[in-house]
């Protein structure tokens, strides 16, 4: 399960990291990245905790609701295991397409993966496995 400092919940959050971040198309997931680079002037200046922040997006597009669970579920999974392998300031939104519903974990898995070293994220501070 993804703990709760690396999720993002704020439709803004959302909504900057899908517009202003760089953009990954895989098969059957789209990865929108944002590092954040804080200004120390300025004055809405946020405290990140912990680590990277994830977001998905699975739509009814990708099947009814126990299918959307389920590849939301296994896309939760796949990004805990990352959280230790990227920097803290990044935050990332994960749009499942049509395809994830019948991939299996270890497909997505491999989509993520890379989709997220094509975008050449800043490492943390010690990596445990590289992307």
């Amino acid at each position: 399960m993804l703990p709760e400092p690396h999720r993002l919940h704020q439709r803004a959050d959302f909504s900057r990291t899908v517009r202003r971040g760089r953009r990954a198309g895989k098969r059957d997931l789209v990865v929108h990245v944002l590092v954040d680079h804080p200004d120390p002037g300025d004055p809405g200046l946020r405290v990140r905790f912990g680590g990277p922040r994830f977001g998905l997006i699975v739509s009814k597009a990708v099947g009814p609701a126990v299918v959307r669970h389920r590849v939301a579920r296994r896309l939760r999974h796949i990004c805990a295991e990352l959280t230790a392998d990227i920097s803290a300031e990044v935050d990332i939104v994960i749009r499942a397409l049509p395809g994830a519903a019948g991939a299996d974990s270890d497909e997505l898995r491999r989509q993520l993966r890379n989709g997220l070293r094509r975008l050449d994220l800043p490492a943390a501070a010690d990596p445990g496995t590289p992307l």
